[in-house]
């Protein structure tokens, strides 16, 4: 927890820069995500400051957790959402759906590009098994590979 965050409540909105910082990712990361997920949508004072709610913070950090560590797409997480809802979402309830058949590993920061040159994201019936918003193990590892790299670039750029 950042020393900032100490002083506030739980309940407390949190800026962008805090937000930022707490989850440890970049502030147009998640400018993005407002984009992709219509069920985060933090209140704008003027200016266009962004203010989150505790609601928020917890919905970024299952996001976050879904895309970077459980390795879902956006697309995938698009669907849990669709299917759970947030708060199904928030509270973890996805075990049901989550398999070694169906979870995808990939960066946010690469997903797009893969999206349109990839068959086996998009299910079109000619990439076989390949579900919507899942990729395939050579493409995850691939994925896994390049988000090391660019973890230790970010790594060096920031000594």
């Amino acid at each position: 927890m950042s020393e900032g965050r100490s002083e506030k409540s739980n309940d407390a909105f949190r800026t962008i820069g805090e937000v930022s910082e707490e989850l440890d990712i970049p502030q147009h990361v998640l400018r993005f995500w407002e984009t992709k997920f219509a069920q985060i949508k933090p209140m704008k004072r003027g200016g266009g400051r962004r203010y989150y709610r505790p609601d928020d913070i917890n919905l970024l950090r299952r996001v976050r957790d879904l895309l970077y560590s459980e390795g879902y797409t956006i697309r995938g997480v698009q669907k849990l959402i669709k299917e759970q809802g947030v708060k199904g979402l928030i509270a973890g309830d996805d075990q049901d759906v989550i398999s070694n058949e169906n979870m995808p590993i990939a960066s946010a920061a690469v997903e797009e590009p893969l999206a349109s040159a990839s068959p086996a994201v998009e299910n079109d019936g000619a990439a076989g098994p390949a579900r919507e918003g899942v990729l395939s193990a050579d493409q995850r590892s691939a994925l896994v590979e390049l988000r090391e790299e660019l973890t230790r670039l970010r790594d060096r750029v920031s000594e």
